[in-house]
């Protein structure tokens, strides 16, 4: 088994139903990989987030095309007054992704979250919503036009299916942009099929790593939004390297989400700067001090033992 590392790092703002941020680092000959599905995922959606780690822990990425990354600040579902504090503490970043439809919350809730948000990033700012697919069709017609007041980018996976998708992008101006409809589908490329999106969003992880987006991306055939799945510093220099290997980068990347962690594997971690990322690849050597309990490793252990053991059973079917 190669040299495993398993952190455990408090969330700042509880974010996508995390408390905690765990996963495990992943040593190889070219360096270090991650390994951090969520906890929700079962064995099999976790495989691609193993070949992702794999990859950069052993065969690394492409030669970068550019030398830094524009990058959204995202915005959790708080209050207007902590999404204008987050916005203005984002170190220049010139676009803002904002959480909507979150369990528990109202429109007026979203309304006001995106408000406060465009009053702080000015009027020649941009700003997008993401839905995570919780909304129906009327409903994220009716939410989209409503929030467009306050002149959206675009909105990011409003409803969970590619059919809805369409539905969506055929009755509202406001560009739609999928992002679990690509990542959690078998086909990846059927948004582009049922022209159900104008923005694809590729996270390398769920996706299985930089080679398999690079992929995707050439024949999606729509523009691209690199973001991150709430990794440390190591997952997200994966993220980097493919927004920096893509021909175009049109939109600011999500991949300044180390803020919403309290803490990193990393003692010089990525930081915004200008509202760019610079392209780099930051070393784990502060995993100590948000190293997990031996329960959690041991979870950590067992899960990514049998995780492989599906991966290697996958490979000998493909074979």
């Amino acid at each position: 088994m190669p040299e495993l590392r398993v952190f455990s790092i408090p969330m700042r703002v509880r974010f996508r139903g995390v408390d905690v941020r765990e996963g495990v680092l992943v040593r190889g000959a070219d360096g270090w990989g991650e390994f951090s599905p969520f906890p929700d995922y079962d064995v099999a959606a976790c495989v691609p987030w193993l070949r992702a780690a794999r990859e950069a822990a052993d065969v690394g990425w492409p030669e970068p095309l550019r030398t830094s990354v524009p990058v959204n600040v995202t915005v959790p579902a708080v209050g207007p007054q902590r999404a204008a504090d987050i916005v203005r503490a984002s170190a220049g970043a010139r676009t803002a992704k904002v959480k909507v439809a979150e369990p528990g919350q109202g429109e007026s809730d979203d309304l006001a979250r995106v408000e406060a948000v465009r009053d702080a990033i000015g009027r020649d700012g941009r700003v997008r919503v993401d839905a995570n697919g919780a909304w129906d069709v009327a409903t994220a017609v009716r939410m989209v036009r409503l929030l467009d007041r306050w002149d959206l980018e675009y909105v990011e996976q409003p409803c969970a299916t590619v059919e809805e998708l369409a539905a969506v992008r055929r009755q509202v101006e406001v560009p739609v942009a999928a992002d679990e409809s690509i990542r959690r589908a078998d086909d990846p490329l059927r948004v582009a099929r049922l022209d159900a999106a104008d923005i694809a969003v590729l996270k390398v992880a769920p996706l299985g790593g930089v080679a398999a987006c690079l992929r995707i991306a050439e024949q999606i055939g729509l523009p691209v939004v690199v973001s991150s799945a709430l990794e440390t510093s190591v997952g997200i220099a994966a993220g980097l390297a493919l927004a920096a290997a893509l021909p175009d980068l049109p939109y600011a990347c999500g991949l300044a989400t180390l803020q919403l962690l309290d803490g990193d594997v990393s003692s010089s971690p990525l930081r915004v700067v200008d509202g760019e990322l610079r392209v780099e690849r930051p070393e784990p050597d502060a995993v100590a001090a948000v190293a997990a309990d031996e329960q959690t490793v041991a979870r950590w252990q067992s899960r990514y033992q049998r995780v492989s053991a599906l991966e290697r059973l996958w490979g000998v079917f493909q074979t």
